[in-house]
């Protein structure tokens, strides 16, 4: 029997409304916020008093969002999505005609200018990059969603890239729909969620861009499958807490599911929007949870029971 602790309300405060569809929170130590808007195509700025301004206006469609060494941001695009009303709900859908593939690029806080990076790895293309996590060596961990269409969908894959542009590497494949990815707080081992089948594994991390083989039940399997959702779900980005307990954002459910780092379910988290899509720590202590509520294009603070693993570049050494 799984240890579950459900919520019946979550309380929360708003920090921005009027948003097109953000995703990709990143919690400055200034106590401002970055946000990617999917359907604004933009990169934006929220200061603490919810005052909001454009940092660079973007092509494609910017998913996640990460701080380098460098002190850019960096972005995984990945190409452009339409998007569809459903009653009041206006929800991301297939490939754009003008679709063309994805790309990883960054952003220049300071003065808004951004360059592309990388639009394939070798002789594959780049699909529909989605989140990416930076290591303590400065490389960048990224997941590949791979594109939906209207009648097929991409296999995806994990890569590992430098921020220099000299480097990119295919480090697990396939990856069905490979959404929220993350560090363990030792930098041992790598969480990536699948959206579609709402499965969150775990993978052993060899060196940069390395993981270790293990001898699974299938011979291409390279990671352990940690957990699954016990309901209909597709699981979205996510974030790890300083305990270890990986935070995934849950859709259709609608908020936040948190598992331990054995697997075990143990809180949720609603937040009243099907589309809650990324998660991030911020403000004293890392205390404070930044969630990203799609079609309402909101952001809302949650105050978090334990503090938020720092991440390299932004919050530690």
């Amino acid at each position: 029997m799984q240890d579950v602790h459900r919520q019946a309300a979550t309380p929360f405060r708003i920090v921005a409304s009027g948003l097109e569809f953000p995703e990709g929170p990143v919690a400055l130590p200034d106590g401002s916020l970055l946000v990617v808007e999917l359907r604004g195509k933009r990169l934006t700025r929220i200061a603490p008093n919810g005052e909001r301004c454009v940092v660079a206006q973007l092509d494609g469609a910017p998913n996640g969002a990460a701080i380098g060494p460098d002190g850019r941001c960096y972005i995984c695009n990945n190409g452009g999505m339409t998007f569809q009303p459903v009653g009041d709900l206006l929800l991301p859908g297939a490939a754009p005609d003008v679709y063309r593939g994805g790309w990883i690029e960054a952003v220049d806080l300071d003065t808004g200018a951004h360059e592309i990076l990388y639009r394939s790895c070798g002789d594959i293309p780049l699909r529909a990059p989605n989140d990416l996590v930076f290591d303590q060596h400065g490389g960048f961990w990224f997941t590949d969603s791979g594109k939906m269409f209207k009648r097929s969908r991409d296999r995806g894959a994990v890569f590992y890239a430098k921020t220099d542009g000299s480097l990119i590497k295919q480090a697990i494949f396939p990856v069905e729909g490979g959404n929220g990815i993350g560090l363990s707080p030792d930098d041992q081992t790598l969480y990536v969620a699948e959206t579609h089948s709402a499965r969150l594994w775990s993978y052993e991390i060899a060196g940069p861009g390395q993981i270790r083989r293990i001898k699974g039940p299938v011979p291409w399997e390279r990671g352990h499958l940690l957990a699954t959702s016990p309901n209909y779900s597709l699981f979205d980005s996510l974030a790890v807490d300083a305990e270890g307990n990986i935070c995934v954002a849950d859709i259709p459910l609608g908020g936040i599911t948190v598992f331990s780092p054995d697997g075990r379910l143990i809180e949720r988290y609603p937040t009243g929007e099907m589309f809650t899509t990324n998660i991030c720590f911020g403000g004293p202590g890392l205390r404070t949870a930044y969630v990203t509520l799609g079609t309402q294009g909101k952001v809302i603070a949650i105050d978090w029971p334990r503090a938020g693993a720092p991440l390299h570049w932004l919050n530690r050494a």
